[in-house]
């Protein structure tokens, strides 16, 4: 019975980092970097924090996923703009931003 009042009270908690909807981004940044200038900055500070972390180019973007084993691979989308580019970070973490700024979003700030 213990294991079933633990079980409910933590459930709501591993749901919460898949409450976004999966199209609608956590956080949407403007720099007034290229893309590219803003990827290559974002992958070296995500891989000496240990984070899996690989770049992959578009026409239009620069795309950096971050994998996870327990989680959806968090995407950071760095698009050209009038002035600079635009990025979209999607977390899909468990308790994503829930206490603080995660390593993916320091990154990308520091980027900017």
């Amino acid at each position: 019975m213990k294991m079933l009042t633990r079980l409910a009270l933590i459930a709501p908690l591993l749901l919460s980092g898949c409450a976004s909807a999966p199209n609608d981004p956590t956080l949407t940044l403007q720099t007034k970097k290229a893309p590219a200038d803003y990827a290559h900055c974002v992958l070296p500070k995500l891989q000496n924090n240990a984070l899996s972390a690989t770049i992959s180019q578009t026409q239009r973007s620069y795309r950096i996923v971050v994998s996870s084993k327990v989680a959806a691979d968090d995407v950071l989308e760095a698009y050209k703009a009038s002035n600079g580019g635009k990025v979209f970070l999607y977390e899909r973490t468990l308790l994503a931003s829930t206490f603080g700024p995660s390593r993916l979003e320091r990154a990308a700030q520091e980027c900017l």
